[in-house]
């Protein structure tokens, strides 16, 4: 398996950056109730315009325009199913629906003489929050070009006396900039956060899957050792009884062949249960190793990738190497930060482990290119995108990345307690020969030592009995 498989995976199923599905999250319930609460609300204004404020309307108009959302709500109601998930393309026009009826009703009313005149910026934010950016775009263009020519063509606001209601056209024109600002300004605002939220989001379901993905891989192991230790005794029983047996056949003879084969085949079996487990059954004790033990699990995978991984281990004077637990958010974590390292070295990677009494280390370097100083605001955030220069292009790394490595590493060891930082070596021409190769990027994990740490005081803490497997 290719180290950047998992991510493929992952990018392949969780692919925020498709806005064709950004619709698809909503239901035909939801818009057929928010339209039902528009309705009652225009219905309302109507009444009280008409009762209470003696505004002379066009009510048979204002029943059309109002009757014509009615009418939709009615059809998709009775004609397809409520909970129905609609797609990019349909709820485009649902909103876009909603922008002309409200821009049909502000033309009945005023136009931009209306105080409600900016409601028309909702249909906007909505998009934003829940459409593609192309048909946020469009609807933003749509709902600028509606308030531009109801600065223009409106059927006056008049009172039962015939006096007309407008306002001066500075501020006719200041409410236009406004709304044409309110537009652009929350369609991007909304946009920016809901991108993030829905990446973040997004970030957050790859790290549980690796997560998962790593636990199913450690009981795996378990069971692995369980059965390579459980079928070890049956084997060697199988082995000793075919080598006495093939004493009492000569040389030759088929039955001794046969014999023979059983011998070899016991031998082949016990190699292979050899190779799948070595640790015996799943031995409860392993669940917890010194801090070195546990990176270099962590490394193995990268061992063999043609770059020379090179361990330092460095603790406070008179202090044992401290044990941890193996959790899976750990060493998942720490490998994805090594592979990357691996990936983006030109020779070397320096994983240096130390601890003291307050807090335990891994510092993780590289002979590669660094970080790019333009991201270091946004090193752990998800699906995170640069535009490459020619010289960039021409130097081709392991795999395209998006950041969600580095994401799911981070927020993995986050979990466990550690706290990360991200920085780039310095210029070597004052250190010593192996510091000064240290010029790419400089990854510091570090967990307080309490938050990590097994308490071994009293000797190796006792953490249950071994269980046999069940058949």
């Amino acid at each position: 398996m290719q180290p950047n498989s998992l991510q493929d995976q992952l990018l392949a199923v969780l692919n925020p950056h498709e806005d064709s599905k950004r619709g698809g999250f909503i239901r035909l319930r939801t818009i057929i109730w928010l339209r039902w609460a528009a309705i009652a609300g225009q219905l309302a204004a109507v009444f009280v315009a008409q009762r209470f404020y003696g505004l002379s309307l066009e009510v048979g108009l204002f029943y059309l325009v109002i009757g014509s959302s009615v009418l939709a709500n009615l059809v998709s109601m009775y004609v397809f199913p409520k909970n129905r998930r609609l797609s990019e393309r349909e709820n485009f026009f649902l909103v876009l629906f909603d922008l002309l009826q409200l821009g049909g009703l502000l033309f009945l009313a005023g136009g931009l003489n209306n105080p409600f005149s900016v409601l028309i910026v909702g249909p906007v934010a909505v998009s934003a929050a829940v459409l593609s950016s192309r048909s946020t775009i469009a609807l933003g263009a749509i709902a600028v070009i509606i308030v531009t020519v109801l600065t223009e063509f409106y059927f006056p606001l008049r009172t039962e006396q015939g006096f007309i209601m407008r306002i001066p056209n500075i501020f006719i024109f200041g409410t236009w900039a406004a709304i044409v600002i309110a537009v652009l300004f929350l369609g991007v605002y909304v946009r920016r956060i809901a991108s993030e939220a829905d990446a973040m989001s997004t970030g957050f379901q790859a790290a549980q899957m690796a997560l998962m993905r790593e636990q199913k891989l450690t009981d795996l192991g378990g069971v692995v050792a369980a059965a390579a230790h459980e079928l070890g005794t049956p084997l060697a029983t199988i082995k000793l009884t075919s080598s006495e047996l093939l004493e009492d056949f000569e040389e030759g003879s088929e039955a001794r062949e046969d014999i023979q084969l059983i011998h070899d085949q016991a031998d082949r079996c016990r190699d292979i249960l050899r190779s799948m487990g070595r640790a015996g059954k799943d031995d409860l004790y392993m669940r917890q190793a010194p801090i070195t033990a546990v990176v270099e699990d962590a490394a193995q995978p990268h061992l063999g990738r043609g770059k020379e991984i090179i361990f330092d281990t460095a603790g406070a004077a008179n202090m044992a190497q401290p044990e941890i637990y193996r959790k899976p958010e750990i060493i998942h974590g720490l490998r994805n930060l090594i592979q990357n390292a691996v990936d983006f070295s030109r020779e070397t990677v320096w994983v240096d482990i130390s601890w003291t009494a307050d807090d335990v280390t891994v510092r993780i370097c590289d002979d590669g290119r660094g970080f790019p100083s333009s991201m270091f605001g946004r090193i752990g955030d998800p699906f995170m995108r640069r535009r490459k220069n020619a010289q960039e292009r021409a130097v081709q790394t392991a795999y395209e990345g998006m950041g969600l490595g580095l994401f799911i590493a981070k927020t993995l060891l986050e979990r466990s307690g550690a706290e990360l930082s991200f920085a780039n070596g310095r210029d070597g021409a004052n250190q010593s020969d192996t510091q000064s190769r240290r010029t790419g990027a400089v990854i510091v994990v570090r967990w307080p030592f309490e938050a990590i740490a097994v308490n071994t005081e009293d000797g190796r803490t006792p953490i249950g009995q071994n269980r046999l497997i069940e058949y």
